[in-house]
């Protein structure tokens, strides 16, 4: 038979495809109506955003209105006296001591972990597995059950109240989670891309900068949003590793407002809310390769 003699399909031959109705199917079965996540979803926001909604409006009621009525009814009478208070009360001094903080700890964090995890997962020697053991127990260890020999090894060092008692135990106790997520995220890269490199001449430098880095921005990401709220929160190292007002960071600046007679509660929380307006903005720029990360898919 020729070519011209072989039969065409028509108009009339309706072949179902296979994938396409299996497509189908999956979509259907995505769409399909969630009431009960839904209904979840919904009291999750409504625990997540009451106690924020709350803050903020109390933040903006005077002192002497702040323990009388219902908590959750908006104030009558608004007020900004109290974020001027604050600003007006050292808070730029307090905000720039802890993004030194969050800044350093953060690079100290990934200029270690990043090569570490690189090793763990690219060698396969004792040496790197019994590194990488000894980073997960860090894991077990709480900072409370080791703050006394902390504090007589940074009086030795000369370091106490200063920011570097504060950057360097923040930064150490953020390790061990940092290597463990970047290593899990290392391990999704495959193997015939660093293969591929190795044959094109490549050094295991070069592939960390030029293929592991770029292809782990998830599990970066993460390690930073992680490294940056251990920092931004921290309160037990800014508190006894330090002592004067030059070191002190925002969790320590929260004293201020607590007096031997009482708190000024609108300005605490209004110290509180301008305090998590920075570390909110860096989630938001960051969420995706963040939530990309936790799902253990950043690498891909």
């Amino acid at each position: 038979m020729s070519h011209d003699t072989l039969p065409r399909p028509t108009a009339t031959d309706k072949r179902p495809e296979r994938p396409q109705a299996e497509s189908r199917r999956r979509r259907h079965w995505t769409r399909r109506a969630n009431p009960l996540a839904g209904l979840g979803s919904i009291v999750w926001l409504v625990i997540v955003l009451v106690p924020i909604y709350a803050m903020l409006s109390a933040s903006l009621t005077s002192q002497d209105k702040s323990l009388t009525g219902n908590p959750l009814k908006p104030p009558t009478d608004p007020t900004l006296d109290n974020y001027n208070t604050v600003l007006n009360s050292g808070f730029g001094h307090l905000l720039s001591n802890t993004v030194i903080v969050a800044v350093t700890v953060v690079g100290i964090v990934l200029g270690l972990c990043v090569p570490l995890a690189y090793v763990a997962v690219r060698t396969r020697t004792r040496w790197s597995g019994a590194a990488f053991r000894l980073f997960l127990l860090g894991v077990a260890i709480p900072a409370q059950a080791v703050v006394v020999p902390l504090y007589l090894l940074i009086a030795k060092l000369d370091l106490y109240d200063s920011l570097l008692a504060v950057i360097l135990p923040t930064a150490a106790f953020a390790m061990p989670v940092s290597v463990l997520v970047l290593t899990g995220t290392l391990r999704d890269i495959s193997e015939d891309l660093y293969e591929a490199m190795a044959l094109d001449g490549a050094s295991p430098l070069r592939m960390l900068f030029q293929l592991t880095i770029p292809l782990a921005k998830g599990g970066i990401s993460t390690v930073v949003i992680y490294a940056a709220l251990q920092a931004w929160n921290g309160f037990l190292f800014p508190l006894i590793f330090t002592q004067s007002d030059e070191p002190r960071v925002l969790t320590l600046g929260l004293f201020n407002y607590v007096s031997q007679f009482g708190v000024n509660i609108p300005a605490l929380l209004a110290s509180v809310v301008l305090s998590g307006i920075p570390i909110f903005a860096v989630y938001l720029v960051a969420r995706r390769a963040l939530i990309g990360g936790l799902m253990g898919v950043g690498g891909k």
